[in-house]
């Protein structure tokens, strides 16, 4: 049961909330929002916030709520955060997510995110990873690498109508890269090994590794360090013939063979799984070239698969003062 006004306003007051805000309790953690946003419900908790699904009252809609935590904490979360939300304003596509609205009660900011991980029919995995790969196609169309690509980072209704969430760590295609990105485990090989150089088919890395464990139900390479991720990858797509010294200096090992390592997938997921998993980043397809592969061509629409009308500048990779960020980011749509 929601407070009344005169509960909020008594509630507002006592508080300091500003009005048309309320606030309410949630897994221990005070959410204070407009007045429109009712029925939350806990969805999932992260390093950099949580997340709660909501309705709209004024128009109905369905949405997700992201409370960022100490968003201008230090200069690292203020360019994440400025970085995620300029972004998400940029992003004009089906199949990721759109900012419905931006608000601050004092000195934090909000903006939406949800989370889905299942097993799920072969049917449902090709169309879930194809609205990925063309939601990458527009993305990287508009010069830009997500670079944190994985389960969490992915929301899906009931009707499987799919959206890429949480722009915080991606980058435009032509910046010199940083080697701490990505959840270690849908971390793409030479983002390890060649950390300042590498391109926009580390998504393509983990588009495969989100459908190898929708097909198994696991995660493909769960490792616990940077080592111990790189002797899984290793163990299961093989030394490759070039490397660094410290790939040379380790066993050689053969790459699996696939078709027995993925029993339950079909010889068309097989195949899109050992392009997409490829150690050498130049033999990976791009979005396009992957949604090309027979594994989607129930869905695959060349009329349909939108690129960006330009590449996407945002000015946002050069330290700032926290101040600064916090001036630059505007709670304006």
């Amino acid at each position: 049961m929601f407070p009344s006004p005169q509960q909020r306003q008594k509630q507002n007051v006592k508080s300091n909330v500003k009005p048309g805000f309320y606030t309410i309790e949630l897994n221990k953690s005070v959410w204070v929002i407009p007045e429109c946003y009712q029925k939350l419900t806990p969805v999932g908790t992260g390093a950099y916030g949580a997340v709660c699904s909501a309705e709209c009252i004024t128009t109905g809609d369905r949405v997700a709520i992201k409370k960022f935590t100490r968003p201008f904490q230090s200069p690292i979360h203020a360019k994440r955060t400025q970085r995620e939300l300029r972004l998400l304003r940029l992003m004009r596509h089906e199949n990721v997510i759109d900012l419905y609205d931006m608000f601050t009660p004092d000195n934090s900011a909000e903006t939406l995110e949800d989370v889905y991980i299942q097993r799920l029919s072969d049917d449902h995995i090709q169309f879930l990873v194809y609205q990925i790969l063309r939601a990458l196609k527009y993305i990287h169309s508009a010069g830009i690498i997500h670079r944190d690509l994985k389960p969490s980072n992915i929301a899906v209704n009931e009707d499987c109508e799919l959206k890429i969430l949480d722009f915080g760590l991606a980058r435009q295609a032509d910046q010199e890269m940083t080697g701490y990105v990505a959840t270690r485990w849908y971390r793409a090989p030479e983002i390890m090994l060649n950390w300042m150089h590498y391109t926009q088919t580390v998504d393509i890395w983990s588009v495969g590794c989100i459908m190898a464990e929708l097909i198994t139900g696991k995660t493909l390479f769960p490792g616990a360090d940077h080592i111990d991720q790189l002797t899984r990858i290793m163990s299961v797509c093989g030394t490759p013939k070039e490397a660094r010294n410290y790939i040379r200096n380790m066993p050689r090992i053969e790459r699996k063979n696939f078709k027995s390592f993925f029993q339950a997938a079909t010889p068309e997921a097989v195949d899109f799984l050992e392009r997409t998993l490829n150690l050498d980043p130049d033999y990976r397809p791009t979005a396009a070239q992957a949604m090309e592969h027979p594994y989607f061509k129930q869905y695959h629409d060349p009329n349909d698969e939108p690129i960006a009308d330009s590449h996407i500048e945002v000015d946002i990779e050069q330290d700032l003062s926290i101040g600064n960020y916090f001036r630059k980011n505007s709670f304006k749509k």
